[in-house]
């Protein structure tokens, strides 16, 4: 009788969890007030459905002096009994160039048109519709590109390859190339109902942390320098390298590495002597000719010429950023202020769903106030949603010393959509304010980095793993010391150049050549000089055209301007779009055959294949390296599950037993193990209701919520529990929490409940609109998730 009732309550605590834990894992596709967060995927044991059809992804890239092209091949195979459409989002350079795709079935290969994006879409749909088999390559960020493959029938391989090109820049000498694996999970609060189709890419299906990714990958490299290679490694993966030649070698991954496909991979290396691949490429086209300069800058000038300086650190303290991205971050920032000088002032600003300050003004990097920002940043756990516009615009609107040079430093992983607007607020503060941008993690994303930078006129920096923190942090205070060239100008003598971008050169910092693409007409000949004012007086440095020799191997420079010039042009349509450069965008795709924002490449068999419509299945991804579960939770509206703790193993066999039973009424009975102690499991927080009366929106008040629920947690940790809690906050006008009650205490532990009220008066809501008070009356379901045995 009595393991009668023990598994009765087994069964009985399953049916609670397993809805709930469903709840998170996989949101109500249905729901009307879904957001579009990314999910958790729920399993299926299905063999009618294969969830999983991408089988395999490779790279093949061919490193030429200083451009690489390369060659991404897609595996789809379906090994169920239904035909399906595979959608899978992956990520890019922000470099990169892409020029080519086609589609492989069986022996049939189909060449991708490059088009207009709807135009594409329609005919990628139509021949799904219709049975044919079809692929669409669509660009979502500058970064992030979705590929749909349609009808790929049960036992189907469908091969996918396309081709993009980019150019390597070197940094501190070192060559690096960077093939990004997996797209991170973006926070996103916008309603699911309301959003463009464009936007739906960020609300996909995740694996959980420290999944292995579901398919297999591999990547070979061909280096071709020019020059004699000194050295080649790579920090991310393990790789076999065999030397063909003092300037020749293939890199291959190891074999240990098929599962490698949870993080960017990264190759480096370093030309004997240290040198620089300085100098001119020329290629004559059928209609334009086209050239790229690099230019390598002189030595940097001495500290002490430089003014005193502001530093003010951005840290994403987010629930994506839990564990490893955050831990690298307190190194990093231990680094960065630890080696301020005493001249130099300093403030930290952390952030998630809110913001928080070290101090209303910046304060002198002395010993003791270097102890205290470290201090603080000890004191950070992860948690919520990753709000970075307000913590850029309230950085930017602290008091000023005006004879300081200000610097602001990021430091996120970038699990954001909100690019658009971040660039924006740079740009139009770049007479306030440089900005340096620091990615923190295995797979950041690196066109929210190497935007920010690149608007705010500094320079990215990607910290993958432990070992780099130092190394970059060193590299950044050697940057910063001074810039080597101000007023920097180039000048062509007797070189008939056009259309050359940029238009106009920043300061050049220290060992970083300058870059400059254009066209060029007649025949090659003059000099190119460049010009500056260094530490030691006027510099200039000038470069013969004569007898440079166009060749057509340098063909990628078309690609490479064309990118160069559409990047540009979405630049500005992000500050303010104008029909005028849309349509310029568009006809530089078309005409150059590029992948852009406007224009996307689709593929269609002219073979109708089956009749019906195919199942969608989206190709979950995997978290990458060092991301933990934090960085999904769940949609948030009526009756919907918000949660940034992690989930609950899944519910085992019958012979499972339960650390706790949760009844009804929430009074939970403690079941103790060998030791006596209870294990009460994982927390859980979820808003049930939200109501807001006063000058305060809604949605304002949801997303702040949203944000701070995980500083909640700790008081709830070791609990054993399962109740529904309102909380009525009334709000000051400035958005300071005046008053919060427990109404009604369902939660009888007069300690916790304490400390949620405490809690929640340091929660911050922006200013009401009206200038009158707030009143938000929250439910909460505040719950332990039951560990199993």
């Amino acid at each position: 009788m009595k393991r009668l009732s023990r598994l009765l309550a087994v069964l009985i605590v399953t049916a609670v969890i397993l809805p709930w834990n469903a709840a998170l894992s996989q949101p109500d596709r249905s729901a009307e007030d879904r957001t579009l967060s990314p999910y958790f995927l729920v399993k299926s044991d299905s063999p009618t459905l294969d969830r999983l059809p991408l089988k395999a992804t490779s790279a093949a890239v061919t490193i030429s002096g200083v451009i690489a092209d390369v060659t991404v091949t897609q595996r789809y195979r379906n090994e169920g009994k239904k035909p399906l459409e595979a959608v899978y989002v992956f990520p890019a350079s922000t470099r990169a160039a892409v020029y080519g795709m086609k589609m492989t079935i069986g022996k049939r290969v189909i060449e991708a048109r490059i088009k207009k994006r709807d135009e594409a879409r329609r005919d990628y749909e139509q021949a799904r519709n219709e049975g044919r088999s079809a692929s669409l390559l669509e660009q979502q960020r500058p970064n992030v590109f979705q590929m749909n493959v349609a009808n790929i029938l049960p036992g189907d391989e469908i091969a996918v390859e396309l081709k993009y090109t980019e150019l390597l820049m070197p940094e501190n000498r070192v060559y690096e190339f960077v093939y990004p694996t997996v797209v991170g999970p973006r926070y996103s609060n916008t309603q699911a109902d309301s959003a463009p189709p464009s936007e739906s890419w960020s609300a996909n299906p995740y694996l959980h942390s420290g999944e292995a990714p579901p398919y297999d990958f591999d990547i070979s490299v061909s280096l071709a320098t020019g020059l004699p290679v000194r050295d080649i490694s790579s920090p991310s993966h393990s790789v076999n390298t065999a030397f063909q030649g003092p300037a020749r070698a293939q890199v291959l991954l190891d074999p240990s590495e098929k599962s490698g496909g949870n993080r960017d991979y990264i190759l480096r290396y370093r030309l004997d002597g240290d040198n620089v691949q300085s100098g001119l490429l020329l290629y004559r086209g059928e209609q334009e000719n086209f050239f790229l300069l690099m230019m390598q800058p002189p030595r940097r000038i001495a500290p002490e010429q430089i003014p005193g300086r502001e530093y003010i650190f951005i840290v994403d303290v987010s629930g994506s950023m839990y564990g490893f991205p955050l831990d690298i971050s307190k190194q990093l920032l231990a680094n960065l202020i630890g080696g301020l000088r005493p001249s130099d002032r300093f403030n930290v600003l952390l952030f998630s769903g809110g913001s928080s300050l070290m101090s209303e003004e910046s304060l002198p990097a002395t010993a003791e106030n270097v102890r205290r920002a470290i201090a603080l940043l000890e004191g950070q756990r992860g948690g919520g949603g990753t709000e970075i516009l307000p913590a850029l615009k309230r950085a930017l609107s602290l008091k000023k010393r005006e004879q300081d040079s200000r610097t602001l430093v990021v430091v996120t992983d970038g699990y954001v959509t909100v690019e658009e607007e971040v660039f924006d607020l740079i740009r139009h503060n770049l007479d306030n304010a440089n900005l340096f941008a620091f990615g923190i993690g295995t797979s950041v994303n690196r066109h929210l980095i190497e935007g920010m930078a690149r608007t705010g006129m500094g320079e990215p920096f990607i910290i993958d793993k432990r070992e780099t923190a130092q190394s970059r942090a060193e590299r950044f205070r050697a940057m910063i010391s001074a810039p080597v060239l101000t007023q920097v100008k180039v000048d062509f003598e007797g070189f008939s150049a056009y259309d050359v971008e940029p238009v106009s050169l920043p300061d050049v910092l220290a060992e970083r050549p300058v870059i400059l693409f254009g066209k060029w007409r007649g025949k090659p000949g003059g000099h190119v000089t460049l010009t500056g004012i260094s530490g030691k007086g006027p510099y200039s440095e000038s470069l013969a055209v004569a007898g440079v020799t166009p060749l057509p191997e340098n063909a990628a420079l078309r690609y490479l301007w064309a990118r160069h010039r559409i990047a540009l042009l979405s630049d500005y349509n992000r500050l303010r779009e104008k029909r005028e450069r849309s349509e310029e965008v568009t006809n530089l795709g078309l005409t150059y055959n590029l992948l852009t924002a406007h224009t996307s490449f689709v593929a269609v068999d002219s073979e109708v294949r089956q009749g019906g419509k195919p199942t969608t299945v989206q190709q979950p991804l995997p978290l990458p390296q060092g991301v933990s579960d934090y960085a999904v939770g769940g949609a948030m509206g009526k009756g919907r599950m918000l949660s940034y703790a992690p989930l609950a193993a899944p519910v085992r066999e019958q012979s499972a037993t339960l650390d706790s039973a949760m009844p009804p009424d929430g009074k939970a009975e403690k079941k103790k193990d060998g030791s006596g102690k209870a294990r009460p499991g994982t927390v859980s927080l979820s808003v049930n209701r939200i109501e807001v009366a006063g000058g305060l929106s809604q949605e304002d008040a949801a997303g702040i919520v949203k944000g701070q629920l995980s500083t909640l947690e700790s008081c709830l940790a070791g609990k054993v529990f399962h109740v529904k809690q309102t909380f009525i906050l009334v709000l000051s006008p400035d958005g300071t929490v005046r008053k919060v009650t427990a109404s009604p205490a369902a939660l009888k532990d007069a300690a916790v409940n304490s400390c949620l009220l405490e809690r929640m008066k340091k929660w911050r809501f922006p200013a009401a609109g009206n200038g009158k008070e707030s009143r938000i009356t929250l439910t909460l379901v505040l719950r332990t998730i039951p560990q199993v045995r």
